[in-house]
């Protein structure tokens, strides 16, 4: 190897270690799957909420309706943060990484400025008796959340992004279906992407 050859791979080097140091890996595949499972249960209550009232909802029952899914779904935000900070700390200490550094940091900001604008734009929305947007806005927010923050951690979670972002826009489009797209995006598809993180820290482990 000559000497130019040499320096390029020292350059080589030294970039994959400031990339490995400004991402953030150590996500668990069963927190995935523990808040996609949250979600499809809160979905199950939310909707036999809703199915009391099969053609509208009426108005004196509007506000005991919005406070009970208000609830239910502060309950799957509570549990699934909490599932996330539990096993991600685990996942970092087996990995023997630090779980706060300029990867973790670099990610949080991105993930929760457009998450946050997002929940703040919903809950105006809905405040103004716009319901129908809640759901699509929730999933599209949460896609570019993902979106935005995936050049900080895994690749598979810019993928993860643009099939919440579609299932939002399909919400969209078809407004009676919102709840059926909500269980799908934080549900089904959370506990898919968990398999397969799982999947990869298994094999991770064997090797």
């Amino acid at each position: 190897m000559n000497e130019s050859e040499k320096l390029l791979s020292e350059l080589k080097d030294i970039r994959n270690i400031m990339e490995r140091s400004s991402r953030f890996l150590s996500l668990s595949g069963l927190s995935g799957i523990l808040v996609g499972l949250y979600a499809l249960i809160g979905a199950f209550f939310a909707h036999r909420i809703v199915s009391q009232f099969p053609y509208s909802i009426p108005k004196e029952s509007i506000n005991d309706v919005l406070t009970s899914i208000f609830i239910i779904g502060i309950t799957v935000l509570i549990l699934s943060l909490f599932s996330i900070y539990i096993l991600t700390v685990r996942q970092a200490k087996k990995e023997e990484k630090p779980i706060w550094g300029p990867g973790s940091k670099l990610l949080l900001i991105n993930l929760l400025i457009p998450l946050a604008t997002g929940g703040i734009l919903t809950a105006v929305l809905a405040l103004r008796g716009y319901y129908g947007v809640v759901s699509p806005c929730f999933l599209i927010f949460y896609g570019l959340a993902l979106v935005n923050a995936a050049k900080y951690t895994r690749p598979e979670i810019l993928s993860l992004g643009l099939v919440e972002i579609v299932l939002g826009l399909l919400a969209a489009i078809f407004p009676g279906f919102g709840l059926y797209f909500w269980a799908i995006g934080f549900g089904i598809v959370h506990i898919i992407y968990g398999l397969m993180f799982l999947n990869r820290e298994n094999k991770n482990s064997e090797a």
